[in-house]
């Protein structure tokens, strides 16, 4: 099977042989790793100055790099964040990979039209207005999925995209931003709609959120993604309990944790992968990863060490 094919059934939870499927929802360490700036970190200010042949310079260098990122460490999908951010460059990056690379790897973008935790800046006023008017929150919120569906349309009338990361984060450690009835009223049924309207299009979604997702599990189960990310333990989310209760009706991406990478010993590593693996693999539907991303400021060695045992124990 391919890298792609490994992944795709991993979402389907159907049984696979060999290594446990592996990506990460961002790998940042592409300047220690490469010695290139990650496209995110990228600033296209004077974009719509550059000769289009500059342009397709900086594309094929994006499109190397996330190339580069997945051979390396053996990711079987990329994620791609297009920078420049439209539809029409997403599909000029999507085309280069899929020039390159063929149907070799699962390739994934952003997605997530709901409300994620607002910023501070914005904090005060989204409370004010769920209070005050919650028929124009519900208005914006419908408008959001109308308009995310129209870009996955475009996206499938062009082809090559496997799939969404739904990347909206909506729990801190303590719990979720929105109570659970609050969060049923005004992201649940939005949610829902835009993962049913994406599958019925023929792509994988995939739902992000961090935090202490407990709360709101069954709603997230309910709107029916292909895969959850991802399994916190800094926030007390258990894998083995997720996959005891959901391994039946989603796969689980996930979870070593953030926190021991950073600080952790090696042998705390290396047992925390362990523990991930072992209650994440049995019975299929499990995707190996970090509990967040390959953030800016983890040592490279740290995530290499991750790799290690990984490529020793996480064999079906």
């Amino acid at each position: 099977m391919t890298p792609r094919e490994r992944f795709m059934a991993a979402l389907e939870r159907r049984p696979i042989t060999g290594r446990v499927p592996h990506f990460e929802l961002v790998f940042f360490l592409t300047m220690e790793a490469f010695g290139r700036v990650h496209p995110i970190h990228r600033h296209y200010a004077q974009w719509d100055q550059m000769e289009e042949k500059e342009r397709e310079l900086h594309r094929r260098d994006m499109a190397d790099l996330y190339i580069r990122t997945a051979e390396r460490f053996e990711h079987d999908a990329i994620f791609i964040h297009q920078n420049p951010d439209s539809v029409e460059e997403a599909c000029r990056i999507i085309d280069i990979i899929r020039e390159r690379t063929g149907d070799r790897y699962f390739i994934m973008m952003h997605g997530d039209p709901t409300f994620a935790i607002p910023d501070g800046e914005r904090l005060s006023e989204f409370c004010y207005r769920i209070a005050d008017d919650a028929d124009a929150v519900h208005a914006e919120a419908r408008a959001l999925v109308e308009q995310w569906v129209a870009k996955a349309a475009a996206l499938r009338a062009h082809g090559g995209l496997d799939g969404f990361a739904l990347c909206s984060d909506y729990c801190f450690n303590e719990g979720p931003f929105l109570s659970p009835g609050m969060f049923a009223e005004f992201i649940t049924p939005y949610l829902k709609e835009a993962i049913a309207r994406y599958r019925a299009m023929g792509f994988y979604t995939i739902k992000h959120t961090d935090g202490d997702i407990r709360p709101i599990l069954d709603q997230l189960i309910e709107t029916g993604p292909h895969a959850l990310h991802s399994i916190d333990p800094q926030a007390g989310v258990d894998i083995a309990e997720v996959k005891k209760r959901y391994g039946g009706q989603v796969c689980l991406i996930g979870n070593v944790n953030c926190g021991l990478l950073q600080s952790g010993t090696r042998d705390e590593i290396r047992e925390n992968v362990r523990y991930a693996l072992r209650h994440g693999m049995p019975g299929g539907g499990y995707i190996f990863s970090t509990s967040n991303c390959v953030y800016t400021g983890l040592p490279l060695e740290r995530y290499e060490a991750m790799l290690e045992t990984w490529r020793a124990e996480g064999n079906y």
